[in-house]
């Protein structure tokens, strides 16, 4: 990557890095709504990329690596927040299904089942799977979702294939590892293959036995249990 005279060539420092931005898109892609176009997060990565090359000092201590490969996936997450993919409504009931997850779970001293959160908040049982997966629509990456809300940052570097406990660090991760172990068990085994195994939706619904929009609406629910615990004000 370096010129005959021994500078470094921009353009081959960029061109090496390019497997490195495809992969993290890829890796977001499979995550994500079915609308969201791989193009346009290699487009946001690539200009984080650039970014990365031209602040990047040697003397912060990180490899350059490291920090393009978080520079990447910075940019590439900030291009989806500001697409805002869900509407007021299904925000508002978003939030009322947090708030009606944590005040049953203080009520009956355990995570509440389906019918019971959709009893209390006057919905039959298919209008709140369907809000669920409206709500699973407008989902990025949940974990650093609720950590950004407390004021951490998570990232995934090349090398990290973006395990689940790579995404959490201080006193927040084990809040997150405690909210975990009161899921439902199934719900417990879906966040696993998700965020550990890194399955696709239709994997998972072939271990779990369901539909891989049923899947939507188990990670959904899953995702606002734990924010109902984690963002507890």
């Amino acid at each position: 990557m370096y010129t005959a005279q021994g500078k470094i060539d921009p353009q081959a420092q960029l061109e090496a890095y390019l497997p490195m931005v495809r992969r993290q898109a890829l890796a977001l892609q499979v995550r994500l709504p079915a609308g969201v176009d791989l193009d346009d997060l290699i487009q946001a990565g690539m200009l984080g990329l650039i970014e990365a090359l031209g602040r990047y000092d040697p003397n912060q201590g990180a490899q350059l690596s490291t920090y393009a490969s978080q520079r990447v996936h910075g940019a590439m997450l900030d291009e989806l927040r500001s697409r805002d993919w869900l509407p007021r409504r299904v925000r508002r009931q978003a939030r009322a299904l947090e708030t009606t997850i944590r005040e049953l779970q203080q009520k009956l001293g355990r995570a509440p089942e389906e019918h019971e959160i959709a009893a209390t908040m006057d919905m039959d049982l298919v209008s709140y799977r369907q809000l669920l997966g409206d709500i699973n629509n407008g989902l990025l990456l949940p974990f650093e979702e609720i950590l950004e809300e407390k004021g951490e940052q998570g990232f995934c570097d090349q090398q990290s294939s973006c395990l689940l406990s790579e995404l959490i660090e201080g006193e927040q991760r084990q809040a997150l590892i405690a909210a975990i172990a009161e899921l439902p068990e199934r719900e417990k085994l879906l966040m696993g293959l998700y965020y550990q195994e890194e399955l696709n939706l239709k994997e998972i619904g072939a271990v779990l036995g369901v539909s891989e929009s049923r899947v939507c609406q188990l990670h959904s629910q899953a995702i606002r249990r734990l924010r109902s615990q984690l963002c507890d004000d």
